[in-house]
């Protein structure tokens, strides 16, 4: 499956436009490598999606064509999320 499409389907990003923009932009990476958003992705495949200041680390459990919004969360795991203090951003 395209990694665009998963994106969407799965519900990671909401939109197969933005996915695409976010893909083409460099901030996904499988398996360590950067991913276009035409790149396919399988079964056991890491990603590393980068949103603005936060870090998702997931871990695709299963693809699936079409999905429901419950059983969404089914087709992969997070193994971390972390999140990056912006510049300005004060920890008090």
């Amino acid at each position: 499956m395209r990694l665009d499409k998963f994106l969407k389907v799965s519900r990671l990003i909401k939109r197969r436009s933005v996915a695409k923009e976010v893909a083409d932009k460099g901030r996904i990476l499988i398996n360590g490598k950067q991913a276009k958003s035409s790149s396919t992705v399988k079964a056991g495949d890491e990603m590393t999606l980068q949103f603005g200041n936060k870090t998702v680390v997931v871990r695709i459990d299963k693809i699936v064509e079409t999905t429901k919004k419950d059983e969404a969360q089914d087709m992969y795991t997070i193994i971390s999320e972390t999140s990056v203090p912006r510049a300005g951003d004060s920890p008090f």
